[in-house]
């Protein structure tokens, strides 16, 4: 049995989930979204928890097992609570501005670079060097915060560039200098 997909999603008050054939719809007060999953796992909804059921022992069946309770319970948490990424810009002149709903990115580059988020995702810069992706699809959230990133990857020599907070920064040494 799959220590995740047999553990039940539970469902916090305002949340609903509606369960059709390949697809489960969740509905809650930060917004609605529509998970696709595979027509053979059977999801049951009973007394505020959501489970997913296999049909069989299969190989195949148990990774949709795991995969498809993941992602419900991150749809219920999303249309709950909402997903959050920060992104911290490091270097000398680097910096991000609102301008209407994208934001301006002043990295380096010959021109500032103008990101304009997708339906569903709100961009924030509390400050001039912080940026908040904010949604409530994870993926979606995930994914514009990785193409921020891309703009100006983080530099191994320089500590210059776009960073998810938290993430490590690993410099690599310089070259020494030639002896006189």
């Amino acid at each position: 049995m799959s220590r995740i997909g047999r553990l039940p999603i539970p469902l916090p008050k305002g949340v609903s989930v509606e369960v059709a054939p390949g697809l489960v719809k969740v509905k809650g007060p930060k917004g609605e979204l529509s998970v696709a999953i595979s027509p053979e796992m059977r999801v049951v909804v009973e007394e505020g928890v959501v489970r997913v059921e296999r049909p069989s022992n299969e190989r195949r069946h148990r990774s949709l097992h795991g995969l498809t309770r993941t992602l419900i319970a991150n749809a219920v948490k999303g249309v709950s609570e909402g997903y959050a990424k920060e992104l911290l810009i490091k270097g000398i002149g680097y910096r991000a501005r609102l301008v209407g709903r994208a934001v301006e990115l002043s990295v380096g580059y010959s021109h500032p670079v103008v990101v304009e988020p997708p339906e569903g995702i709100t961009l924030e810069v509390p400050e001039p060097t912080k940026i908040r992706v904010v949604g409530i699809d994870k993926q979606r959230v995930g994914q514009v915060a990785a193409d921020i990133r891309a703009i100006k990857k983080p530099s191994a020599y320089h500590e210059k560039g776009i960073y998810y907070a938290g993430e490590p920064v690993r410099l690599k040494p310089g070259k020494a200098g030639a002896k006189k």
